[in-house]
């Protein structure tokens, strides 16, 4: 999370002023300040799904979330810091929320259905909506913050997918060429063709039912083909 040890300190002076007669008042002004800044994010993500990223000005999420436009500057340093700051959160939900799942002694039907679950509810929150439209639909326009999208929040589902392929071909569970090929193939078999509806403005609100039906039904067809047996 990009929160700078100043803005945190920022925040955490702030509060302790606020309980300054309160005895029983919380000492760990990091965390607080940590929480607040938690706030930053969680408004911006709200700001940015309701009137788009080039609609929403810094001074809103101030307003809505509260603290100091300056704290603000000091944490994210603009608008593009605070659109990465959501993207690395909504890659570590998602790193934690896989890695959660403890694939590796799975049998690759279920472990691959588990992954579809997962990662179909987590195409169903906002903060993903956002991410793709910010990232995907308007990436022309940021270049820079499009590739990171790409090189981090991507490849980290990907290698998580890559990895477990390669002890399932060891154990000679399964049997592909490519680990990483194939999870590719996989991860745009579940979620390619949502992820391009919402980023595209296409779909704005995705059904959490009908996604989680959609990548299931793309696990049996990448696990069994659609040929007959």
């Amino acid at each position: 999370m990009i929160h700078t040890p100043e803005a945190l300190a920022d925040y955490g002076a702030d509060a302790a002023c606020s309980d300054a007669g309160d005895a029983q008042a919380p000492t760990d002004l990091a965390s607080r300040g940590e929480v607040r800044l938690e706030r930053f994010l969680d408004v911006a993500t709200e700001l940015f799904c309701e009137k788009g990223y080039q609609h929403t000005r810094l001074s809103e999420i101030v307003a809505r979330a509260g603290g100091s436009l300056a704290t603000l500057y000091r944490a994210f340093g603009d608008k593009e810091g605070l659109v990465r700051a959501i993207i690395q959160r909504r890659k570590d939900r998602m790193r934690s929320s896989i890695q959660a799942l403890i694939l590796d002694d799975m049998e690759p039907e279920h472990a691959l259905r588990a992954v579809a679950e997962e990662i179909a509810e987590q195409i169903s929150t906002r903060e993903a909506q956002v991410v793709y439209r910010i990232a995907l639909g308007e990436g022309s326009s940021f270049p820079d913050l499009r590739d990171w999208f790409f090189e981090h929040a991507v490849a980290s589902v990907r290698s998580t997918l890559s990895r477990y392929f390669e002890l399932q071909i060891a154990a000679g569970r399964m049997k592909m060429t490519c680990p990483a090929a194939a999870s590719n193939q996989f991860f745009m078999m579940l979620s390619g063709d949502v992820i391009l509806g919402i980023s595209s403005g296409h779909v704005r609100e995705p059904d959490p039912v009908q996604l989680r039906e959609h990548a299931l039904g793309a696990v049996d067809t990448f696990l069994y083909g659609t040929l007959p047996r």
